[in-house]
């Protein structure tokens, strides 16, 4: 796709000379624990969790009227038949499996309308020969109760809707054991009560050429598992792996999802998303953040249940002496703009329940990302209020409004009515897994830099309208603000200047 995939904006910071003994974590190994077949049962979100993939619904076992039957038995059945068929079309796939010619590019390039329907027990696989199963960039295509499995798709890249065509709907499919992207993402498409599972890179990549994705739905589905080719340590930096990564999607609902035990973040929403409820799903034992929303806008989190989180990699920077707060739930130069459309102007987190993570809420800046700088990853973009980047240059990105409008801040984040739950003993850890944060590194580079010093830091923690308050604090939580070396004790953090948590409740015993 001719992107970087960014990772987290790290601070410059030396790593501590002593490791074990300062953090007082137990190590693990980096291979995520087995996936579960059912989440846990203490603090259960308002809705009844997907157990889509040991548990998936059949379709029908007859041929509706007028479909057009294809047979396990003929190898390309599926593609030929589509071929030759009008756009509006159902397909019936038999029982058994399905498979394409032995070919790498051998596909099935869907028409407008067509409707692919699987029997019980109907799947098509790639054998590890076929890079894509679903293409083609007609809109309105359905696939239901149909197995999709051992593709090869290159990294960055998708098996079903390769194309990223719009109006697509998948539901109560499973798209499992490929590699790249389970399944891609064009505007309107709908997502339910599937099953993403063990899929080399993400369960779902939601970019579009264009960044034209809107409307996207991705409602009541198992993601589990996936990133299996690991790519961080493949590809250090890349910031190319989890559950699912959405880019440049204006206006998405994420609800009632079981996210579960993929390695690297569960959801990870990554430049210039715009809009998002993600609500009433059940996060737990993702080997990175649950949730990350990064140089993105406008979002309400609510009512999810969050647990057991970033339990690797959040140790695993714990013990090579790193004092950032790697968070459970990252907002990274992320928040409310009133001046960009959508159903909030503020990025609202409330009535969750975060139990037993690897730290809880981060708010960040990285100080020296923005338009135009080296250190903005995401290249080529500048954020949504600039539409020519090259303004943001010297000497105009010194002044009013560009010095404010070239960079993504984190802004009018709204904490309020959580409960956060910590107990060590099921961490497994002593130090640097208890904290929440608001911070910026100092801002150093590149020289033309407008925002450097401390200037970026003072404003996220004290005149970016950032609060937390009305919580429920159960363990030893701590508090970090400014930048990592000022760390608060709760009587510190509601009081001046910081005037955190108002309302807010304490109590040092383990969570629960």
């Amino acid at each position: 796709m001719g992107i970087k995939w960014r990772h987290w904006a790290l601070p410059a910071a030396p790593l501590a000379l002593t490791l074990l003994a300062a953090t007082g974590c137990t190590n693990t190994p980096d291979a995520p624990a087995k996936p579960t077949d059912a989440p846990s049962t203490s603090g259960a979100p308002s809705t009844p969790v997907a157990r889509v993939c040991a548990k998936p619904p059949a379709g029908p076992a007859k041929a509706p009227a007028g479909a057009v039957t294809v047979d396990p038995a003929v190898v390309g059945d599926l593609a030929a038949k589509t071929k030759s068929s009008p756009a509006g079309t159902t397909f019936w796939l038999r029982p058994g499996k399905h498979r394409l010619k032995p070919d790498r590019y051998a596909q099935v390039i869907a028409k407008k309308g067509n409707r692919y329907l699987g029997a019980p027990g109907a799947v098509l696989d790639g054998g590890k020969k076929n890079n894509y199963a679903f293409s083609g960039t007609a809109r309105d295509v359905t696939i239901r109760y149909l197995t999709v499995q051992h593709f090869v798709a290159p990294p960055d890249e998708g098996v079903v809707n390769h194309d990223m065509a719009d109006g697509w709907v998948i539901e109560h499919t499973k798209i499992q054991y490929n590699s790249g992207a389970g399944l891609m993402a064009g505007a309107h498409q709908r997502v339910r009560a599937s099953c993403l599972r063990g899929n080399g890179q993400y369960g779902m990549n939601a970019y579009k050429t264009g960044d034209s994705i809107r409307g996207l739905v991705v409602e009541g589905n198992e993601i589990v598992g996936n990133n299996t080719d690991d790519w961080e340590r493949r590809k250090p930096g890349c910031g190319c792996t989890g559950g699912i990564k959405f880019w440049a999607v204006n206006g998405a609902e994420v609800r009632g999802n079981w996210v579960h035990d993929n390695r690297g973040a569960g959801l990870w929403a990554d430049n210039n998303n715009n809009d998002f409820r993600i609500e009433d799903n059940l996060l737990e034992a993702n080997d990175g953040a649950a949730l990350m929303y990064e140089t993105s806008y406008n979002a309400v989190i609510r009512k999810n249940t969050i647990r057991r989180n970033n339990w690797v990699e959040g140790r695993k920077y714990a013990d090579r002496g790193d004092d950032f707060p790697y968070a459970t739930v990252y907002v990274s130069e992320a928040g409310g703009e009133p001046r960009i459309r959508a159903r909030t102007d503020k990025i609202e987190i409330y009535r969750n329940v975060l139990e037993d993570n690897w730290n809880g809420i981060t708010l960040w800046e990285n100080a020296d990302r923005f338009c135009n700088s080296p250190a903005n990853t995401s290249t080529g973009y500048c954020t949504l209020l600039v539409k020519d980047t090259d303004r943001c240059a010297k000497p105009a990105i010194a002044t009013a409004p560009l010095y404010a409008d070239c960079r993504w801040k984190t802004q009018r984040v709204d904490i309020h009515d959580n409960r956060f739950l910590l107990d060590t003993s099921v961490v497994r850890c002593t130090a640097k897994c208890g904290r929440m944060a608001v911070l910026a590194n100092y801002g150093t580079y590149p020289d033309w830099s407008p925002y450097k010093g401390k200037r970026v830091a003072e404003a996220i923690t004290h005149k970016q309208h950032n609060r937390w308050h009305d919580n429920v604090y159960r363990g030893p939580w701590t508090f970090v603000a400014v930048d990592t070396d000022h760390k608060l004790d709760p009587g510190l953090w509601q009081g001046p200047p910081y005037r955190q948590d108002a309302g807010s409740t304490f109590d040092p015993r383990a969570g629960g």
